[in-house]
């Protein structure tokens, strides 16, 4: 017959799912008989397994009977019936479960003889799977119970011996003892009735009917609402339930709170888990939770469980999610601040008893949930952040998006009320650290802020948190005011932090004080720290802080009309030429500059929001404007005496005046640069009207508070810069000039032209007198150089220079060598003459007739001589 017919009456024996055709040895020894008398010639076609045999036991069978179908063998004669006793003994698929189950147990009693717990493990594992399997909803098989008590005293046994007469174990085994006792510790909670019940009567137990269960009906969803299950109001599902692992029917009750959320903090971190379908699970058990235990703990868990989905750099936490933590997170608040016995630490063991929720003890005050209020709202403020950087700020999306600090910062606020409440009980032991971290987030919000808007978000949290609600840190009276509430809270951590924190709650009054026009109060607070010194010491953050409070400074200063101390404070962060950078407001990439990938992702991540930049192109309006008030006046004095040594104040405005100077054809200015570089030109040409002309068309100083008193004071500097300016062009061409004079000249008080002619007087920037009989300046002339004495000079101070140098490099070069000669007796370069020679290399020795090494005897010869004369 052919393989295609008997694989065709195979398929269709074979029916029915559930049953599979099992052999005993001896009706495989009678069918193997048959075999071999009536399928000689097909014994090419046998395989060695046992359906090939049972293949061709069917054919041979079906030739004696003429080739009847098996289907038809009820109406053949009784000799062909007593052929169907040979046919293997069916059993179920229960019972093959069994015997796996049997062989499972077996190898797990020879790991616990050869004390071999990679084995036990192992198949430990593969046991659960096998019970997860037969139970479906049914009740647990007693041999997995037995095997489980058993093995739970082996283990005890094991720790015990190990505790007292310590061996080393095997790494492997260690490892797979850890593993089944925490699997043990899981399992014999879920079963812990039917352990105990083992235990106290072993035989009882094993030997008492195992009834089968009644079949489960899978019923619909259902809400446990008041302790009563009610049917949901939501007619979408009608007819289904929800079904997890193993098709079991999933209901959701306060009782199974705690093993639903044991179940999904466990899969934390796992691959292929689904996130969002435990954030809808964890949900439902809010909705179900009666008690504030329940709560807490839900609330905790879904909590993270929203931080997860933004897990890794690159990823940014969905705005819906977002909100539904900012509102979890309140709602923990708010349950712990009606239910003040529980309380929320980080520094106590999280509860393992599920089915008992823990209760006040005789002495106890409280009720400890583990957990950290502060590093979810540190979360929390950290994916706003991230949020705000992936948005495009001159969109709408991003006025929307920065509206949710409002409720953010309510949230750190009722936070902070949290952690001063919970302190005043020594008994919890709360960190300092913690509070020092909540309070420095609160500060981090309000320092680079406007008084107003801090004044708006202060009324708007104290209203919420009603009005019998005070703070010990900050009180209801200071907090109102924008200054006290910034002060009091950099005292708090001046007092009660050191560190990072410490160094920030400076940096940050600093920069809140300089923002409001507190100048000399920010420059002594900023002296005063000595912050400048171990800047490099901190972190990336706390410098990019530093230099946004180092530019504020900077800035208030020019508010002020200090010209000096802004372009001085200005002079590194904008002399740089990495403003973007040093300020973390954009990426500059250096040309030829290879960055990697890591490192440009850490750079993007350290981006502020760009609500809290500051104006990039007004800070270099201001910058290049200072340095024009203090270039212009000293180009003019180092080019009317060539004897004055050369001093730059600002490279990086000298190199912008002269490109500007090298352009064969200027048009009218166009951006700020241009504005200044052509009241520069008109300011050291004596037009100082033109000169404020261009400064006062810039528009960015619209963006400065108070601009029209900043283009006043502006005016004003340029009248006396143009002055000062005036004075070291033509002082050579006058003998005397007139206060009044000059006064007319430049619209400015004689009282003022006074001032300003005796203060370069007096540091001597001119040769000069004042004669106040007359009112008029008597210019002293000296003595005129002439331009070949000029260039001389220059030749000898390039010389000296190059001599120094030539000394300096040739004691490098020659100090080993030296030394090696003078050990070996030798004289080396110069030997002992050098003590004996005068002049330079004789006064250096000290009188010593050992030369020195490295050659510090070389004189420059005559042109050296001749220099230094």
């Amino acid at each position: 017959m052919s393989r295609f017919f008997r694989g065709g009456e195979d398929s269709s024996s074979d029916s029915s799912s559930d049953e599979e055709e099992l052999y005993s040895d001896e009706e495989e020894e009678q069918q193997k008989g048959q075999k071999n008398n009536f399928e000689k010639s097909d014994s090419d076609d046998d395989s060695d397994d046992m359906d090939d045999s049972d293949e061709s036991d069917d054919s041979s069978s079906d030739d004696e009977a003429g080739g009847a179908n098996r289907f038809l063998r009820d109406a053949m004669s009784d000799s062909e019936s007593e052929e169907e006793e040979v046919r293997a003994k069916v059993r179920s698929a229960k019972d093959k479960r069994l015997d796996e189950l049997e062989a499972s147990i077996k190898q797990i009693e020879n790991g616990q003889k050869n004390g071999d717990w990679t084995l036990i493990s192992a198949e430990f594992d593969k046991l659960s799977r096998q019970v997860a399997r037969m139970q479906d909803g049914g009740r647990t098989p007693k041999p997995y119970i037995r095997i489980v008590a058993e093995l739970e005293d082996f283990m005890n046994e094991t720790l015990a011996k190990a505790k007292v007469t310590p061996k080393k174990m095997n790494a492997t085994q260690a490892r797979g003892l850890n593993a089944v006792k925490q699997k043990i510790k899981k399992t014999s909670k879920e079963h812990q009735t039917e352990i105990d019940a083992y235990r106290a009567d072993k035989d009882g137990f094993m030997e008492s009917d195992d009834e089968e269960p009644e079949p489960v009906v899978k019923p619909k969803k259902t809400v446990r609402i008041e302790d009563d299950l009610v049917q949901p109001a939501d007619n979408t599902d009608e007819g289904f339930a929800t079904v997890g692992k193993g098709g079991r029917t999933l209901q959701y009750t306060p009782e199974s709170i705690f093993k639903h959320l044991r179940g999904i903090m466990e899969s934390r971190g796992k691959k292929n888990t689904d996130r969002l379908e435990q954030i809808k699970v964890m949900e439902k058990l809010g909705e179900i939770a009666t008690t504030p235990y329940q709560q807490i703990r839900v609330l905790l868990a879904i909590v993270s469980a929203r931080f997860d989905l933004s897990a890794g750099t690159t990823n940014v936490m969905p705005v819906e999610h977002w909100k539904a933590a900012e509102k979890e997170l309140s709602s923990l608040l708010t349950v712990l601040e009606n239910n003040q016995e529980y309380v929320v630490v980080d520094n106590t063991e999280e509860w393992d008893d599920d089915e008992k929720p823990p209760t006040l003890q005789p002495g106890e005050k409280y009720i400890k949930v583990a957990g950290s209020v502060v590093s979810y709202v540190e979360r929390l403020d950290d994916e706003l952040v991230r949020s705000l950087q992936s948005i495009d700020p001159h969109t709408s999306e991003y006025i929307e998006r920065l509206q949710d600090e409002g409720a953010l910062y309510n949230i750190i606020f009722r936070g902070q009320l949290y952690y001063e409440h919970i302190r005043k009980d020594s008994s919890l032991e709360v960190s300092q650290d913690s509070v020092n971290r909540i309070v420095m987030r609160r500060l981090e919000h309000v320092y680079f802020k406007p008084a107003q808007v801090i004044g708006t978000f202060e009324e708007n949290c104290w209203q919420t948190a009603g009005e019998s609600v005070e703070s010990v840190i900050t009180p209801r009276s200071q907090a109102q005011d924008a200054n006290g509430l910034v002060h009091v809270l950099c005292n708090y951590l001046f007092s009660n932090s050191d560190g990072i924190i410490r160094a920030r709650a400076m940096l940050c009054q600093v920069y809140f004080l300089a923002l409001h026009g507190e100048y000399y109060k920010a420059r002594d607070m900023m002296l005063m720290s000595h912050l400048q010194d171990t800047i490099p010491n901190f972190d990336v953050q706390t410098q990019i802080l530093f230099n946004r409070t180092l530019v504020q400074v900077g800035l208030c200063a020019f508010r002020k009309g200090l010209v000096y101390d802004a372009q001085n404070t200005l002079q590194e962060i904008c002399g740089s030429g990495r403003q973007k950078e040093l300020l973390a407001q954009g990426v500059m990439m250096q040309r030829y500059n290879q960055v990697s990938p890591e490192q440009e992702r850490l750079e993007k991540q350290r981006q502020l929001p760009f609500h809290m930049h500051i104006n990039l192109e007004l800070l270099e309006c201001v910058y290049l404007t200072c340095s024009m008030l203090l270039e212009i006046p000293l180009l003019a004095q180092t080019g009317s005496s060539p004897d004055v040594r050369k001093r730059v104040i600002s490279k990086t405005y000298r190199r912008m005046l002269e490109y500007h100077e090298r352009q064969i054809f200027t048009g009218p200015p166009e951006n700020t640069r241009d504005h200044v570089m052509q009241a520069s030109k008109a300011l050291a040409a004596g037009e100082w009207k033109k000169s404020t002309t261009f400064i006062h068309s810039i528009k960015i100083w619209e963006l400065m508070p108070s601009a029209e008193d900043i283009k006043a004071m502006l005016a004003k500097q340029i009248q006396e810069e143009g002055l000062r300016t005036y004075l070291f062009t033509y002082a050579p061409f006058y003998d005397t000039l007139a206060l009044e004079a000059l006064g007319s000249m430049f619209e400015l008080d004689k009282t003022k032209v006074a001032a300003i002619v005796s203060k370069m007087i007096s540091h001597e920037e001119l040769a000069a007198s004042l004669d106040q009989v007359t009112n008029n300046v008597i210019f002293r002339k000296g003595v005129e150089l002439s331009r070949l004495q000029s260039l001389a000079l220059a030749l000898s101070d390039k010389a000296s220079a190059l001599i120094e140098t030539n000394e300096r490099t040739l004691e490098q070069r020659t100090q080993g060598t030296s030394n090696a000669f003078e050990r070996q007796g030798g004289r080396g370069r110069g030997g002992q003459r050098g003590g004996q020679r005068s002049g330079r290399g004789g006064a250096r020795t000290g009188g010593n007739t050992q030369r020195q090494a490295g050659g510090t005897q070389f004189t420059g010869g005559a042109l050296g001589a001749a220099v230094r004369g």
